[in-house]
């Protein structure tokens, strides 16, 4: 696959897809944000393990969007411009392989949100945070009021937006957005560690388990349950099954093709 803002490396099962443009901070525009929807609809293909989702330099992750494209956007466009980054960070979150953040510098606005897209977080001890579209008269449009109150709870979420503060990664770990928060040289290879014990584990089960959280998040906890036993049943009928149970019991490791 050949972007012009990002770039992507695979290996053993593990994807790593770098936000590229460090001039710029790795900021979203039009051109980032269609190469990304292009990138969901390939990577598929390459039935990955794992992928480790990061930003070119060691100053941003994302920093956020083309303000100067946003203020030249019409007003007639603010829906198209909010489905624009909507989109391919749905189109990130229900990707079939589980999706770690790498977050190296700045996540602000579009940056943040596109974080939130992943199945989790990890951050570097140097990386900031936040919101600010309200210091712009505007609020998140890429899903960040839904995704971060889902993640950190209505309160802080709305401490975060209403604001429009930049926060350090302390904030992240005790706050919960991110799971762990490690020194800046030790990230990519912490997030490469916890990529090849996914990776190690089975491909189908790990889908499942994302789909069973992600789709039943918002139901009732009858309802996830039910959804919970239909996804069980699948698992349960699996090759990956039959492989994992008998591993175990002839005592050696699986081998999940």
């Amino acid at each position: 696959m050949e972007f012009n803002t990002l770039s992507f490396a695979a290996e053993n099962g593990i994807g790593v897809l770098t936000f590229n443009r460090p001039s710029a901070m790795n900021a979203l525009n039009s051109e980032v944000l269609a190469e990304l929807s292009r990138f969901c609809d390939e990577v598929i293909a390459l039935n990955l393990r794992c992928l480790i989702v990061t930003g070119a330099g060691d100053k941003a992750f994302v920093a956020g969007a083309d303000i100067k494209g946003l203020a030249e956007r019409p007003e007639s466009e603010a829906a198209d411009t909010a489905l624009e980054g909507q989109r391919p960070f749905r189109a990130l979150e229900e990707l079939p392989m589980p999706v770690i953040a790498a977050v190296n510098g700045f996540a602000l606005g579009g940056g943040l949100e596109l974080a939130l897209s992943c199945d989790y977080i990890v951050m570097s001890s140097k990386a900031k945070f936040g919101l600010p579209e309200v210091t712009l008269g505007l609020i998140p449009g890429f899903g960040g009021t839904q995704r971060l109150s889902r993640c950190v709870g209505k309160g802080i979420a709305s401490y975060i937006t209403l604001t429009g503060d930049i926060f350090p990664a302390k904030y992240a770990l005790q706050w919960g957005l991110a799971v762990d928060v490690v020194e800046p040289e030790e990230l990519m290879a912490v997030c490469r560690k916890q990529a090849e014990i996914i990776a190690s584990r089975s491909s189908n089960a790990t889908r499942l388990v994302k789909q069973a959280i992600n789709e039943g998040y918002d139901l009732s906890q009858r309802e996830g349950e039910d959804l919970e036993v239909r996804l069980f049943v699948e698992a349960f009928e699996s090759e990956h099954k039959r492989e994992g149970l008998a591993a175990f019991i002839e005592k050696r490791a699986p081998n999940f093709s």
